[in-house]
Formats: structure tokens, sequence, C-alpha cells
């Protein structure tokens, strides 16, 4: 019998219930992919993350480097942003590491997050979409927003997301309101370009807190109907909001119905900070 350490943290928020939860589970020895799926699976959250050693003399407390993986109920994927902020945040706050910066040996190579005042700052790859004809995904729009005034369409070919920006006119409660259906969402798109879905408009810098643009994200075809607060999506908005408001600093808010809060800032070396605030909501056991 295994015992396996488990947290569920709530990312992108400062409030429980608020934000994105994710369970991460510190693992003194590897488990199988088979075991890491069941667990995901068991867990039911958009993301369960494993975090493993590098060097078997390390330990959480004073190892600064860790394998990180990231499983959805039904798969593993390449990249996660919110399960990586907890990640890091249980090994700050419950292994109390000892290092300013940790790193991460990921699918998507490494990935570092430093402690910031109350938060923590994730280095991101940045995933530049390209445009594409509307017409080519005239059916995950149709599924997505129905009727509703679109401005433009761009591709993260190598994320597979789908960015589609609502029109300047529409309000930013046409947004929240929507009401997506994944198994249509889903049925939608079967060619395999697209397993995640990101809607977003323009936001009111000029009322606080200041947003510069708004999103929600659904990923139905890796198992998560709708994603609370997703970093991986902000690696293609913040390419995509930095060039069309000239700006490399953006506060940035999916609207979920948990709703969250992303500091972004687009770095010149082509990739990007993603900070954010987590919150613990349990601690418990996983026996196997």
């Amino acid at each position: 019998m295994i015992e396996i350490p488990v947290f569920t943290l709530d990312a992108f928020t400062n409030l429980p219930f608020k934000g994105n939860p994710a369970a991460i589970c510190p693992l003194v020895h590897e488990l199988t992919d088979d075991l890491y799926q069941k667990i995901a699976a068991e867990m039911n959250l958009s993301e369960t993350a494993f975090i493993t050693r590098i060097n078997p003399s390390d330990c959480f407390t004073t190892g600064s480097r860790f394998r990180l993986r990231w499983f959805t109920p039904t798969t593993e994927v390449n990249l996660c942003g919110h399960a990586t902020l907890a990640s890091a945040a249980v090994l700050f706050q419950y292994k109390k590491n000892v290092n300013p910066v940790l790193v991460f040996e990921t699918r998507s190579g490494d990935l570092t997050v430093t402690q910031q005042g109350e938060g923590y700052v994730m280095d991101f790859p940045l995933n530049s979409p390209t445009q594409e004809n509307p017409s080519e995904f005239r059916d995950i729009i149709k599924a997505a927003v129905g009727n509703h005034p679109v401005e433009e369409v761009y591709l993260s070919s190598n994320t597979k997301k789908l960015l589609v920006r609502l029109d300047d006119s529409c309000d930013s409660s046409v947004l929240t309101s929507l009401k997506v259906d994944p198994i249509a969402l889903q049925r939608s798109e079967r060619s395999g370009r697209v397993t995640g879905l990101i809607l977003t408009m323009k936001g009111s810098p000029d009322c606080q807190p200041g947003y510069d643009f708004y999103s929600r994200y659904f990923a139905p075809w890796n198992g998560i109907p709708e994603d609370p607060v997703t970093g991986s999506a902000h690696t293609v908005l913040a390419a995509y909001w930095s060039e069309k408001l000239g700006k490399k600093k953006m506060l940035a808010y999916q609207c979920s119905s948990r709703g969250g809060e992303l500091e972004l800032e687009v770095r010149d070396d082509g990739r990007v900070n993603i900070a954010g605030q987590a919150v613990t909501v349990l601690q418990g056991t996983i026996t196997v």
C-alpha cells in the first residue's frame, strides 16, 4: 500500500473557491503512467500535478530542480500554468524550500518559478498565434458564440489552441453569459487541429482594476469542459494582446464562474512572465 500526500490549491487567486483548483502530489518515488492517470481521474480536477526529485540525494526542502508532469482526468498535457503555480506554492509553503527560484523539468522544457511578495512569477514560453480565415472554423465558432460578432480568429498551431476574439462592440457581459455546450463544441471540431478554444475580448483598462483583456477557455477534447483560469492559454493570449495593444505588461481576467487574475509581462527574449497567487483548500493522503 502506498500513501501519497496531496494538496489542493486554488491558483490565480487569493480567495478559496475562486481561481483554478489543482491537485499537487509531491512524490518520493516515480509511479507508473497508468497510476498517474488513475489518480488524476479520481481527483477529477482540470489538472493533477506530480512533482518528483531528479537527484535522489535532494529533498523537497533543499532541492532546486524537480520533474513536473500534469494530467487532466483523461490525458497528460504538455503545459499547465495553474498547476505549476500551485506546485511551487506547495514546495515553498509546505516543504519550506530554501531556494529563491525553483526549476521544473517538463514536456515544455525548463520552467522557473520565483517567489514575489505574496505570489509567484512563472517563466513560460510565449506561443504566438497566426491569423486564420474564420470560415475555416465556422462550425466551432458557431457552437461557441452563436450569432455574436467576431473580430478575428487566430490559431496557435503548436499548442492547438484556437483564439476567437469577440467584436469590440460586445459588452463583457456577452462573454461571461455565454453558455457553451462542451459536447457540441467537441463535435464541431474533429480535425485534430484544435484541442482548446480561447474566447477573448478587449478589456476595460480605464475601469478599476484595469484589465487589458478578458477571456474564457474550453478544452472538452482533453476532458475539460471549461477551465476556470488557464496559464497555458495566456501564453497565446499574451502574445496576441501584446501586439494588438502595443503593451508588454498586461493585467488579464479570465471570467469563468470562479474567475481569476493574471499579471503578464512579455519579455524581449520571446518568453512571458505569468504571475499570480495561490491558496490551499485541502491537504490529505491518497492511499493506493
